[in-house]
């Protein structure tokens, strides 16, 4: 099958460049470590994440990784896998994991560019928005397994918890 990836297209610019490119006009502020990745620090509601796009270039896949400032405690481990399972059933776009090195938890998405196909900022910009609405949808989830010590079905059904109104 990788026979049919091998007609990759003529790409006018580096999907990264276009990241950048979004993150400049947005003020920003990023690193750029080398061609193929970018990275952030990005607020969210509950805590900043550290974000990375990276290009993946046998795929022709922009990578975006979104982590949580978290560290995963050994004796939780299996039940942020628990959580981690329940949550992935609600989500269309999009994982989350566990990042063993950095004893973490990750938002992961990527976009395939196959065939040349250019990334555009809408599709950057609404990459980087479902990282963030997916992870402050579910941070106090995680938080509520890792300090709380709460299942991970009592920690999704206290964090899907919609208020009405406002006060």
């Amino acid at each position: 099958m990788s026979h049919l990836l091998e007609d990759g297209g003529f790409r006018q610019a580096h999907p990264v460049d276009t990241i950048e490119w979004v993150a400049a006009a947005r003020d920003w502020v990023f690193e750029r470590s080398c061609e193929d990745e970018l990275a952030m620090t990005v607020q969210g509601i509950w805590t900043d994440y550290a974000v990375s796009f990276s290009w993946i270039d046998n795929l022709e896949a922009l990578h975006l990784g979104c982590a949580f400032d978290l560290k995963v405690p050994p004796h939780r481990r299996e039940e942020i896998g628990r959580l981690i399972a329940l949550v992935n059933e609600k989500l269309v776009l999009g994982h989350f994991g566990y990042w063993d090195a950095e004893g973490a938890v990750i938002f992961r998405n990527a976009l395939l560019l196959a065939g040349g196909v250019e990334a555009t900022s809408t599709q950057a910009e609404a990459m980087l928005a479902n990282a963030l609405d997916q992870s402050d949808r579910f941070y106090q989830a995680f938080q509520y397994v890792i300090w709380a010590n709460k299942a991970a079905h009592e920690a999704l059904a206290a964090a899907m918890f919609d208020t009405v109104g406002e006060a």
